[in-house]
């Protein structure tokens, strides 16, 4: 079992390594404004769990047949839909957290916009890449959580600053 293990949990041990890149080049951003650190858990997290419900739904609905992989194109636009949704709910809850931190419409519009765009992201990633798996011949159990994690964590800090560049200003 660990012999089968081991070789996904150093590539994403690997990729993992992206986060660290994507916060080294938004350096100058997070000096300038340390409140925007002080979200990452949440917006990382939120993302995170987002994707993981979709992947986890998506693997379900594999193994009991619900949808194949000839399905991908009607599954991604059922889950553009949801993550739409989602993301929009989450991100007015977001604004509120922000603007309850420190009463800053730019912060909270920062915060919403990121999350919002984060979770649309994940629950769209997260319903295809378990199909992906599938046709490439991996199983989708094994690859799928451990992948989304990684890949929400170091697309979803991206986004979330390139947000904050683009509100808050460089």
């Amino acid at each position: 079992m660990a012999r089968r293990r081991i070789g996904w949990l150093l590539i994403l041990f690997l990729t993992g390594m992206i986060t660290a890149n994507v916060l080294e080049h938004f350096e100058a951003t997070l000096e300038q404004r340390v409140a925007l650190s002080f979200f990452i858990p949440l917006l990382i997290g939120t993302g995170g769990n987002a994707g993981s419900q979709t992947t986890s739904t998506i693997i379900r609905a594999l193994s009991v047949g619900e949808v194949d992989r000839k399905d991908t194109l009607k599954v991604l636009w059922h889950e553009v839909q949801v993550g739409l949704i989602l993301g929009l709910l989450v991100g007015i809850a977001g604004f509120m957290r922000a603007w309850t931190y420190n009463q800053s419409a730019q912060l909270g519009i920062t915060i919403a916009t990121a999350i919002g765009v984060i979770v649309f992201w994940a629950s769209s990633v997260g319903s295809v890449l378990p199909l992906f798996a599938r046709i490439v011949g991996v199983d989708p159990a094994l690859i799928s959580g451990p992948l989304m994690s990684t890949l929400v964590d170091a697309t979803g800090l991206f986004i979330y600053l390139s947000v904050a560049q683009w509100i808050l200003g460089p």
